[in-house]
């Protein structure tokens, strides 16, 4: 599909999906712009012109969705009918709740393993994900066909846990570390910033 997404809307949609999923466990088979858009705080039109992008099939203005194809057809434009194979690497507190947490499984993302230096934590598992030394990385991404990381380690060793997830064959790298990584043009990475979140969070309290 060749047309232009914003940002702003490639974010709207795991919202739009998160909405849809909760009516479909509400045994809600039909859904208009109305109520999303007012689950979203946007227009109709601006829910119009989104869901244009993910679907096949336009809507008219008025005419009710149905429920099933649109959470098919997002999960689809997102990726999320495909999974993805990662491992995690740091498995410190932020990583040992995301190594249980279990909703990644919607969202196309399957945790297989972590990776530690700790040799306390080393040979147990987590919900069932095997905890690996660090020592093994390169040999246990070839093992495992993995091209996808989490890293959480901590900041001082960062940047050289990235280099060697990269010479180990990882393409993509989801970041929750709040540091500049430098990496190759083709290496995906994603930032999560906590604190970025906390300061915007905290500053929009304080505006009211």
């Amino acid at each position: 599909m060749n047309t232009k997404v914003s940002l702003k809307q490639i974010e709207r949609y795991p919202v739009y999906l998160n909405v849809l999923l909760s009516l479909r466990n509400s045994c809600i088979n039909k859904v208009n712009s109305r109520l999303l858009a007012d689950a979203l705080g946007v227009s109709e039109e601006q829910v119009r012109k989104d869901l244009q992008i993910v679907s096949p099939h336009s809507s008219k203005p008025g005419c009710p969705r149905d429920v099933d194809t649109l959470i098919n057809h997002l999960k689809e434009y997102l990726g999320y009918n495909q999974i993805n194979k990662a491992i995690l690497v740091g498995v410190g507190h932020l990583g040992s709740a995301l190594l249980s947490f279990k909703g990644f499984d919607d969202y196309g993302l399957d945790i297989v393993a972590g990776f530690d230096i700790d040799p306390s934590i080393t040979g147990e598992s987590i919900e069932g994900k095997p905890i690996y030394s660090i020592f093994n990385l390169d040999n246990k991404i070839k093992e495992l066909g993995v091209e996808v990381a989490i890293v959480t380690t901590p900041k001082d060793v960062t940047q050289e846990i990235v280099n060697k997830l990269i010479n180990s064959g990882i393409k993509a790298i989801w970041n929750f570390v709040p540091i500049h990584l430098e990496h190759p043009d083709n290496i995906v990475v994603e930032n999560m910033d906590l604190a970025r979140s906390l300061a915007v969070f905290f500053h929009r309290i304080n505006k009211k």
